[in-house]
């Protein structure tokens, strides 16, 4: 298996977009502040399109999250919001041009905010997953932030700076990221109308959902980081498609899929799940560790994530997934 120091290098490299912290490019251009009032709305209030630097001090820390507001925005229209979170090692630059969704956004109208984890990894930065070790078996640190938390409450900070449809709020990630997102659609359901892990599908256990939570997922099958058949490090020891099918009995889905093939890769739906949510995963045939559809890189890099995949274009496909699928 590959490193995780290796992998986090990898796509610094592909991004251009690997940062000290303190770096111009990371510096916050202005402050979020939590809503004085539960449920603040930020409608009516003008915004810029393109990306932003903010900063918010959550639980002692100042956190740091890149906004893209879509070209159209109307600060009198709610929109959408999609959190788009960081893999291992890696930084809220790196995510925003690794996955390319900016684009997405502009297309189809809604805001999608980079947040940046805290936990230090080489050049990047970790999230702190409920009750998973860290990767490369560096265990947890004792002070660790509540990620759970800083994810919640800017959620609520950006609702209170920009018009976004509460019914319309979205996770997805990468790797490290995509267990983030994983976990916050057990921590977070009510939030969280769907989750789209990239390459990192978990179920959590427990998971305390209050709903079924609707979850689309993409994995490589020949992902050398966190290999499709699982049996990796101590945090991804069970495979992909049990993650899906564990998913699929925690929404009350039948357990029965049902399987349909493209041109490299293979769709697996469980259906019939409750409150109208269900679980999709696309299995990308020999991909490795990438966000399927996402920029090209040289043969020197999928040499250590493996070989990349354009059968599916994830942005899109995430996309119209949650759309499809706003909290009932």
């Amino acid at each position: 298996m590959v490193g995780r120091i290796a992998m986090a290098a990898a796509i610094c490299v592909l991004v251009s977009a690997c940062h000290s912290a303190g770096s111009a490019t990371e510096v916050a251009t202005s402050s979020l502040a939590l809503p004085a009032v539960a449920g603040a709305s930020g409608c009516g209030q003008a915004a810029s399109s393109g990306s932003v630097t903010l900063s918010l001090r959550v639980g002692g820390h100042s956190r740091l999250v890149i906004v893209h507001v879509p070209t159209g925005y109307g600060a009198s229209s709610p929109t959408p919001l999609v959190l788009n979170l960081h893999g291992s090692g890696a930084t809220a630059s790196d995510q925003e041009s690794f996955s390319g969704m900016d684009a997405t956004a502009d297309r189809d109208g809604f805001i999608v905010a980079y947040p940046q984890g805290l936990i230090r990894d080489g050049t990047g930065f970790d999230w702190n997953v409920p009750g998973e070790p860290l990767v490369g078996g560096r265990g947890k640190p004792g002070g660790s932030a509540d990620d759970v938390s800083f994810l919640t409450q800017l959620v609520g900070a950006l609702e209170a700076r920009y018009c976004v449809d509460t019914s319309e709020v979205y996770a997805t990630g990468f790797s490290g990221g995509a267990r983030m997102a994983s976990q916050l659609g057990c921590d977070a359901s009510p939030i969280f109308a769907a989750v789209a892990p990239v390459s990192g599908l978990r179920r959590p256990t427990p998971c305390p959902a209050t709903r079924a939570v609707p979850v689309i997922a993409f994995h490589g099958t020949a992902d050398p980081v966190d290999p499709y058949d699982g049996n990796g490090e101590a945090y991804w020891t069970y495979s992909v498609p049990q993650a899906a099918l564990d998913w699929a009995e925690q929404d009350q889905c039948s357990t029965t899929p049902a399987t349909t093939g493209g041109s490299g890769y293979t769709l697996t739906v469980y259906q019939g799940c409750g409150g109208g949510a269900s679980v999709a995963l696309y299995s990308v045939t020999g991909e490795g560790h990438e966000w399927p559809g996402g920029p090209a890189m040289p043969s020197s890099l999928t040499s250590l994530l493996g070989p990349q995949s354009n059968a599916v274009d994830a942005d899109s496909v995430i996309w119209a997934f949650f759309a499809a699928h706003p909290l009932p």
